[in-house]
């Protein structure tokens, strides 16, 4: 009996076994690179769990969600791939929200691009970068740029197609490709010049979707995750990158 006290009386004077932190992977549109790996850290911060980002092409991941990829949240570029993963039972119902609204920007690190619009029109350059339109949100909307311009067929030959947006800034930037177009969040602080805005209403706004996979259903690392995106310091990192807001 006093050996049982005196286990008793040790166990209640030792500290409490910290709780073990726990990962969940994402997967991560490759527009949102930046600002994901903020607000990662800053969940870590304050969590003290991690989750481990995979960055790609919406339209790939999606097919990798299909197929029985292990990715627990889903942060897509556009709002189509979250509701089919909720109506073809990949999802979890009610979780779907706008996380981001994306813009889309020429860039170009050795064309004036004060007036975009005229560079386009001119066609004096050999090759323009374009994410794949079937895969990459961005790349569908700079083709719906394209046709609004009245371009598509003078510019189509000259189009070189990166798999995600991260490649095809790689094409820019490597000199692949004169100019081509991107996320605003992925040249922030470039010079002006090197910018053009493309007006908003040249392309369906791009609603960026989150959405809790059945895989994550019961992940509460998951869970807390898909909050802390809706978080006052999450909207402050997206707001920083020029994004629009959700919801």
């Amino acid at each position: 009996m006093r050996l049982n006290h005196w286990i008793l009386a040790l166990a209640l004077t030792l500290p409490a076994a910290p709780a073990l932190a726990a990962e969940t992977p994402v997967a991560v549109a490759a527009n949102f690179t930046k600002p994901a790996e903020e607000i990662a850290a800053a969940f870590t911060a304050k969590t003290g769990d991690t989750v481990a980002l995979s960055f790609g092409a919406t339209g790939q991941f999606y097919t990798q969600i299909t197929q029985g990829a292990p990715f627990t949240v889903f942060l897509a570029a556009d709002d189509k791939r979250p509701a089919q993963a909720v109506t073809e039972g990949f999802g979890v119902g009610g979780t779907v929200f706008t996380y981001a609204v994306g813009k889309s920007v020429l860039y170009s690190p050795g064309i004036d691009l004060t007036d975009g619009e005229a560079v386009l029109k001119s066609g004096n350059f050999h090759h323009i970068a374009i994410a794949d339109p079937n895969a990459a949100p961005y790349g569908a909307a700079a083709m719906e740029v394209l046709e609004k311009l009245g371009l598509t067929d003078a510019l189509t030959p000259k189009i070189v197609t990166g798999e995600n947006i991260t490649q095809t800034q790689q094409f820019i930037d490597t000199g692949n490709a004169e100019l081509g177009f991107v996320a605003l969040s992925q040249v922030i602080g470039k010079p002006a010049a090197q910018v053009w805005r493309v007006p908003e209403a040249d392309y369906i706004p791009i609603r960026q979707d989150a959405v809790l996979l059945k895989t994550g259903e019961t992940d509460p690392v998951a869970r807390a995750f898909m909050e802390f995106l809706k978080s006052d310091d999450a909207r402050a990192i997206i707001e920083k990158y020029s994004y629009g807001p959700g919801n």
